[in-house]
């Protein structure tokens, strides 16, 4: 090919840029090289020609490979920046990372060095609970600062721990203390809502910051209940953490754990919870005060059914499960704790100290209080006051019933204790009335009075006193029995001055009453005030035969381990009553129930006795009656002291003693009071006869009364100061003025008069 060329022409050496090849490739073949101007110079022979032709096949062979190879780089170029920066972005987070762990393990090492030695981490104990107990060994209300006993896991509603780990930490039983997953679902959930939404804390976290930590938000503390909490994993198991947390964590309502919560809302154990209800509590853990079920029952509920939908989730509970525990109406809960028993508890807390000291350890108190008796007397004391209460301007009372040994069976200590917590029936003291005079009259027979003994009910005068009865007319010659059961005060202000005021407030002392008791005249209408616990109790002499009823609601006092720390010793009571005197007081105060001021009282088939009191004014009214099987005393009137619209004792007391007392007595057998069995009918007015030792019928002179003032009937009692009759040197007052005329106009009446029947 070369032999063809023209002699003397020239080949340049060319680009080859657009058949191919790369603008670098510069290519000059061994034929190419001829000499300028000229012929050809020596021919090639035809051996070199073919080592030339293979020496340019590898040649461009290794030019494509060259192109190939440059032409791949030049496409990586844009993708090896890509790779070179995920590469560096992953150096720079793993170096960071390794100074980060760095910098957490700092202050992890400076936080908890801070600390005390591990070695001297102990579980704080739980405060002290005290389990109040009715007489048959239900739980009348737990006590002490958590305010309900500490249940093992086996022992509450399983339903409690599914839902509190569904809503609260769901990977408990798979984490060590901390859940790493479980706290960057919260951050990436809190970061996309913009808002705190979910916790990343677990149970154990919890736990540890509610036994060591302070509520406060700092690193520290953050720090330290990390720590605390891979501690409590290593030293205890789940269900032991589990157990502790459910057992201290707040609910809401000063409710602490779940026995507490459960008792507080649903007024049951966490042992009988069912699957809302449980579902309820482990929503009020988010915030208990705001979504406790006292406070928003409609904000409650609304959680209460996100955990359900959680706990569904999670598998503990189906489709059907969850339709009936939404079908459940909302759980509406006072804004204290409720029922009447709770006057009982805190009466019994009152009472501790003074028997066991200060409380450290768990308690277990044994009490008096029948709760079957205790629901029964709380109804009939609500019903009288929504019945009756606003027409008759009574908004408060109070019963007490106690057994023949002065053991408290039932108490009511105002119209609802989630209202008011004051106890109106033990705390309370106020002037007893008319139901003071049977301590009178019992003072009577101890120096020989009888039932039969007949007094002139005519105006009174002792002093500047002069009492009146209620409906301010006179009777003339009546038996005490008569007098007693009308509740006359002119009687009664003659015996106390017979007896003597001092004598009077001695019987009652001896029979019960506490306190302090002025022993004047005017004692004889109850003008000294008393509590109606103690008032209650000193009638029971009646009752039991004549013993000291010591009321007391406490049997006995033990610990968690069943170590006795207290017993009563009420079993055998000191005789204060001659069973003579029992027998006549019990016929004399049938007859007020029978014929007289408290027929409202009148038990069906049952022998009761008793006695009403109204105070001046009618600010208060009372009936204190029994059986052969309880003492009752019940107490209406006004906190403020404000009169009510003439309620007197045989009025609303006396309907709502017999309303309870009627339910109390339900399917038991009747049996008369002691020592009416085969008495002689009691002698009236109408048949007065002279009586024993010499105790002769009042010689009545007539008198004028110079003052208006007195007291009406069974009740409206006065002050001492408004008597006059202030005690001498020897205790005594002046005697009784008796037979004068009075306003409603009495006939004179004499000795002979009396002895004709006249």
């Amino acid at each position: 090919m070369a032999g063809q060329r023209k002699s003397g022409q020239r080949i340049e050496p060319s680009f080859e840029g657009g058949r191919g090849r790369g603008d670098a490739d510069l290519s000059v073949s061994a034929g190419d090289r001829v000499s300028g101007g000229g012929k050809t110079g020596r021919s090639q022979s035809s051996s070199d020609r073919s080592a030339s032709g293979k020496s340019s096949a590898g040649k461009q062979s290794a030019r494509k490979t060259s192109r190939s190879r440059g032409g791949g780089s030049r496409r990586g170029g844009s993708g090896g920046g890509l790779v070179g920066l995920v590469r560096s972005l992953v150096y720079w987070c793993f170096v960071l990372g390794i100074w980060g762990g760095i910098g957490v393990a700092g202050l992890v090492l400076y936080y908890g060095a801070r600390m005390p030695n591990a070695t001297s981490w102990t579980i704080p104990e739980r405060p002290p609970n005290v389990k109040i107990l009715a007489v048959s060994g239900d739980i009348i209300a737990n006590r002490g600062a958590t305010g309900g006993e500490a249940l093992s896991l086996e022992n509450m509603s399983p339903y409690i721990p599914q839902a509190v780990i569904a809503i609260e930490d769901r990977r408990f039983y798979s984490h060590f203390g901390v859940d790493p997953f479980g706290l960057a679902r919260a951050m990436v959930t809190n970061i996309t809502t913009g808002r705190m939404v979910q916790g990343g804390s677990t149970i154990t976290q919890q736990l540890a910051k509610n036994l060591f930590l302070s509520p406060e938000r700092t690193l520290e503390r953050k720090v330290q209940e990390v720590l605390l909490a891979i501690w409590l994993e290593q030293k205890y198991s789940k269900d032991q953490i589990l157990a502790m947390y459910l057992n201290r964590v707040f609910f809401g309502s000063n409710a602490y754990g779940v026995e507490a919560a459960s008792r507080r809302y649903f007024n049951k154990s966490a042992r009988d919870v069912n699957l809302g209800e449980a579902a309820l509590l482990a929503g009020l853990l988010k915030a208990p005060s705001r979504l406790s079920p006292a406070r928003d029952p409609q904000a409650a509920e609304a959680r209460a059914q996100v955990v359900l939908g959680t706990m569904r989730e999670e598998g503990f509970i189906n489709d059907t499960e969850i339709k009936t525990a939404m079908s459940q109406a909302p759980t509406r809960s006072k804004s204290f704790w409720s029922g009447s028993e709770h006057y009982v508890a805190d009466m019994v807390m009152d009472q501790l100290p003074a028997m066991v000291g200060d409380i450290k350890e768990d308690l277990i108190v044994d009490t008096t209080l029948d709760l079957d008796l205790e629901r029964k007397a709380e109804a009939a004391i609500s019903a009288s006051l929504v019945e009756d209460g606003p027409k008759l301007n009574t908004s408060q009372a109070a019963l007490v019933s106690i057994d023949g040994t002065g053991a408290i069976r039932a108490l009511v200590g105002g119209k609802d204790y989630a209202e008011s917590q004051f106890d109106r029936a033990s705390k309370a003291k106020r002037q007893p009335g008319s139901a003071f005079k049977p301590f009178v009259y019992a003072a009577a027979m101890e120096i020989g009075r009888t039932p039969m003994s007949v007094r002139n009910d005519a105006p009174v005068r002792i002093g500047k006193w002069t009492p009146e009865n209620y409906d301010q007319k006179y009777r003339g010659e009546v038996s005490l029995t008569n007098a007693l059961a009308n509740s006359l005060n002119t009687i009664a202000a003659q015996l106390v001055m017979e007896v003597g005021p001092q004598n009077v407030a001695k019987l009652a002392h001896r029979l019960g009453i506490e306190s302090e008791l002025q022993a004047n005249a005017s004692i004889a209408l109850g003008t000294s005030e008393v509590s109606l616990v103690e008032l209650t109790s000193a009638y029971a002499p009646f009752m039991n035969g004549g013993f000291k009823a010591t009321p007391h609601v406490i049997r006995r006092i033990s610990t968690a381990e069943g170590k006795v720390l207290y017993e009563n010793t009420y079993d055998n009571p000191p005789r204060v009553l001659d069973p003579a005197i029992v027998s006549e007081m019990n016929q004399m105060m049938i007859k007020v129930i029978t014929e007289g001021t408290g027929k409202n009282a009148r038990l069906k088939g049952w022998e009761a006795a008793g006695k009403t009191g109204t105070t001046q004014s009618f600010r208060d009214a009372l009936f204190v009656g029994y059986t052969s099987n309880l003492t009752t005393g019940v107490w209406f009137g006004n906190d403020d002291g404000k009169s009510m619209k003439k309620v007197t004792g045989g009025g609303l007391p006396a309907k709502a003693w017999n309303v309870f007392m009627t339910a109390a007595h339900e399917g038991l057998s009747p049996s008369p009071l002691f020592g009416t069995v085969g008495v002689q009918p009691v002698f009236e007015a109408s048949q007065p006869v002279p009586e024993k030792n010499g105790d002769e019928l009042f010689d009545i002179i007539s008198r004028t009364l110079d003052s208006k003032d007195g007291t009406a009937g069974d009740g409206p009692a006065v002050t001492a100061e408004q008597t006059g009759a202030v005690p001498l040197d020897d205790g005594l007052v002046p005697p009784a003025d008796v037979g004068g005329q009075s306003q409603t106009g009495t006939r004179r009446t004499t000795l002979l008069d009396v002895l004709l029947g006249g």
